[in-house]
């Protein structure tokens, strides 16, 4: 298998529900108006506590600067593991499952900190790219490691990382941060990028407009019912993650959705902020899963981990 390193170098921030509306033109260039503007990796996730926003350097300038942001201290760099061959078959594993004892178990060995994003196409895993030499050693067995430099796929030069390299103990990785479950079912789920403007104004509603003020003052602890919506648009492919009652109020035949029609069921993981620099995490949630051959999205905020089943 190949792992592509993407050229991107993207910030991770949160916006605070309460400073949403300054920041509402930006994020609507970045997601409706891409053409204008030089991003090519944006994504925006709403939960109850706050929007999560990962985006490259280019559409990073496209927000305000406000006390309301808060950025992450790194920049990060998108992996995405690409099967060779491209024969995708229906008995595949989805998600994050079919990673995570190739990629995400070595690096969470490593004491790596990733940061994952699911998508309806693909799954981009985030490491540090302080952290890219020792994620190449790490995965360079696995995997043919390749780069995308201005488009082009070339090969990954070895960053050298050799001198006091010691294979890590295996060790066990009980999961410690509680696990709740909403009562919502989700979609993962895509649209043709023409169809976009048909329903802009729609998306826009869900987006920022639909739950009301009065949504993050409600606890995620005491609601079985949850906010969340998730938008990306990565190299002009768009994946949406959001609850059955708001897949509804698309009209019809806009919507991608697989032959089955599923519908999956979310674990929501911690009980207080993740942060960025614990490691595993991801690891304790999808190993398992993997295991009992349990197909997983798996999408990262930045408080709290969230896993669809």
């Amino acid at each position: 298998m190949e792992l592509h390193i993407l050229e991107h170098s993207l910030k991770v921030a949160s916006i605070a529900k309460e400073g949403i509306q300054i920041c509402t033109h930006g994020l609507i260039k970045l997601a409706f108006l891409a053409s204008k503007t030089r991003c090519k990796f944006f994504s925006l996730t709403e939960t109850p506590e706050d929007y999560t926003i990962i985006v490259d350097e280019e559409g990073f300038k496209e927000l305000p600067q406000s006390e309301h942001i808060s950025v992450a201290d790194a920049t990060w760099l998108a992996l995405n593991v690409v099967s060779g061959g491209g024969n995708a078959s229906n008995s595949q594993p989805i998600g994050v499952t079919k990673i995570a004892k190739s990629v995400i178990a070595p690096l969470a060995d490593h004491n790596i900190s990733v940061f994952m994003l699911s998508t309806y196409q693909t799954d981009f895993i985030l490491v540090r790219e302080r952290d890219l030499p020792m994620v190449m050693h790490t995965l360079s067995s696995e995997f043919t490691l390749l780069r995308v430099v201005n488009g082009e796929t070339v090969a990954a030069h070895n960053l050298g990382v050799t001198n006091g390299f010691v294979k890590p103990k295996l060790v066990p990785r009980p999961i410690i941060h509680p696990l709740s479950s909403p009562s919502n079912m989700f979609c993962v789920t895509s649209l043709d990028p023409d169809t976009l403007p048909s329903v802009a104004t729609l998306l826009m509603d869900v987006m920022f407009y639909s739950g009301g003020p009065k949504e993050p003052g409600a606890s995620s602890e005491d609601s079985s019912h949850i906010r969340f919506f998730s938008f990306s648009l990565i190299e002009g492919y768009i994946s949406l993650v959001m609850d059955e009652q708001t897949t509804q109020r698309f009209p019809n035949n806009v919507l991608f959705t697989s032959a089955s029609g599923e519908l999956w069921k979310m674990v929501r993981i911690g009980g207080q902020p993740l942060g960025f620099d614990e490691c595993g995490i991801v690891a304790q949630i999808s190993e398992p899963l993997a295991t009992a051959d349990i197909p997983a999205y798996y999408i990262s905020t930045f408080k709290f981990d969230h896993a669809l089943v």
